[in-house]
């Protein structure tokens, strides 16, 4: 046996209080062998190799191998799905709905004659069924994996050649996977800020604020974003007083700016709290909770705000930290993206790159959609993702959905337009069930009648949304949706009467 092989045997035993004993040592070659089955060699070559098993690159992996090409996914979690599955959209969202019912129990359900003595959170119980619902998703894409027959390596991988990835994996081994094609969908991280350190317990992530033990009574968020808003939204519904500070004069700056205010103004009703044009200048956490010192955004007196928990929200970055991008030459901008042309590949040949590493929506669908356009680019085949046409979801309650262009940006391009409204106050089936806060707005050219973009705001926004990414990427007119029959009584009917309002005019308002 090598050297190097001795020294991790030895390793591996004394980790597990073994001796050298022969038995203990076929439990070590045993394990040795379960670990590294499915690994590739330095001798096998892929046609595809996919650093990052997040949804663009485990979505990628199996496309590709879908299209009959040898395909090795890297992932150092030591779970698939990434951040999305594990500590981003789906454990929020499970906490979103959990929070909902929770919310509604105690507030809207005596309305509907549905009562109780007394309504209580279990935030333990919330957290479990939050916690199966990902580990069940991360076993399923394993099980994907191993259906289309996908290689997956556990491990950090870095470049040490264009066609090379040096792999260090989480059992404590190195093995160098070969691929004539190199995918890097490593996805981003939580973006700091100056001065402020996060220790996941009273200054968190999302990551942190997904797994807080217990209900703080004040909590400040830092980024009225989409991550920011729902992460607010739990906390407030279990109890906590929520304050969101944001530097900019908006919540959610890419969104419609009337849509926008509604949408605030409905937060505010949830008893949300919002400081805008406002900028952290200072943290102190030597007490028992935490104190933020704030400041206008335009400079002036500053306050302090105190707080139990504050929740660091100021956005993403790419992750590209250890890849050994600068030992190959892959170029990036100056904020760390990994630049590509419009078949996904950077500047050295074979090497691409997608999702939330390159330009473009930091959203887990539109890197599914780069995923499947790369490889198929890849495949000989032609692949195509129109950034202009991703939808975009806030999933608080209401929800609000977005697709294609806001009126601020229309106006900007100096097209000549139309707008139709219909608020959910005249939906038949919302104020069936007593939730009809909301409306759908929606942009057409003038001339052509051409829909240049769609913004819902309602519950199942995030669902409603889809009839107009589709007739969005079919360059339907707001008259095309005007003329489809929808059933009665839904939500998707206000989808309806705003494409009416907007070519001619509604019946219900």
């Amino acid at each position: 046996m090598a050297l190097a092989s001795l020294a991790r045997r030895k390793a591996y035993l004394l980790s597990r209080n073994l001796s050298n004993s022969p038995a203990d040592v076929l439990k070590y070659s045993f394990s040795l062998s379960y670990f590294s089955r499915g690994f590739a060699s330095g001798s096998e070559e892929n046609d595809v190799v996919v650093i990052g098993g997040g949804p663009g690159g485990y979505v990628a992996a199996i496309k590709a191998a879908q299209l009959g090409l040898k395909t090795t996914c890297i992932e150092k979690r030591g779970t698939l799905g990434g951040t999305c599955l594990n500590v981003g959209c789906i454990p929020s969202k499970a906490l979103l709905h959990s929070s909902h019912m929770y919310h509604e129990a105690k507030h809207s359900f005596p309305g509907h004659g549905v009562k109780f003595s007394s309504v209580e959170v279990d935030l333990s119980a919330m957290m479990a069924q939050k916690d199966k619902a990902v580990s069940n998703l991360t076993r399923g894409i394993e099980g994907l994996f191993k259906k289309n027959k996908v290689n997956y390596v556990k491990g950090y991988g870095k470049f040490i050649s264009p066609s090379e990835v040096s792999v260090d994996t989480i059992e404590g081994g190195s093995t160098v996977v070969k691929g004539k094609n190199i995918i890097i969908a490593t996805g981003s991280d939580v973006k700091s800020l100056p001065g402020i350190t996060i220790d996941e317990k009273r200054i968190v992530s999302s990551t942190g604020a997904l797994a807080l033990s217990e209900v703080p009574k004040k909590l400040i968020v830092i980024g009225a974003g989409y991550i920011g808003l729902e992460m607010g939204s739990v906390w407030g519904r279990l109890g906590s007083e929520v304050t969101v500070v944001e530097f900019a004069p908006d919540i959610v700056p890419t969104m419609d700016g009337e849509v926008r205010k509604q949408f605030q103004r409905a937060l505010e009703k949830q008893k949300m709290k919002f400081m805008l044009k406002t900028k952290v200048v200072g943290v102190d956490t030597t007490g028992n909770g935490v104190k933020l010192t704030v400041e206008p955004a335009a400079g002036g007196e500053q306050t302090t705000l105190e707080a139990d928990v504050v929740l660091v929200s100021a956005g993403r970055t790419p992750f590209t930290a250890g890849l050994g991008l600068d030992k190959i030459g892959v170029e990036t901008d100056k904020i760390g993206r990994i630049l590509v042309n419009d078949r996904f590949a950077t500047n050295v040949p074979g090497v691409y790159a997608i999702g939330d590493v390159i330009p473009g929506p930091m959203l887990a669908h539109k890197a599914e959609e780069d995923g499947v356009a790369c490889v198929e680019f890849i495949a000989g085949k032609h692949g195509h993702v129109d950034y202009d046409k991703v939808p975009g979801v806030v999933y608080t309650h209401p929800e609000v959905a977005s697709v294609g262009k806001t009126e601020e940006q229309v106006k900007a391009l100096g097209i000549e337009y139309r707008v139709g409204k219909f608020p959910f106050l005249a939906n038949s089936r919302a104020k069936a069930i007593d939730d009809a806060e909301g409306m759908v707005k929606i942009l057409a050219d003038k001339e052509s009648d051409k829909i240049l973009g769609v913004h819902i705001m309602a519950p199942n926004a995030g669902e409603l949304i889809h009839e107009a990414v589709l007739a969005i990427n079919y360059d339907a007119s707001s008259e095309d949706i005007a003329r489809v029959c929808h059933a009665h009584p839904t939500m998707s009917e206000a989808l309806k009467e705003a494409a009416m309002a907007t070519y001619d005019k509604p019946i219900h308002v």
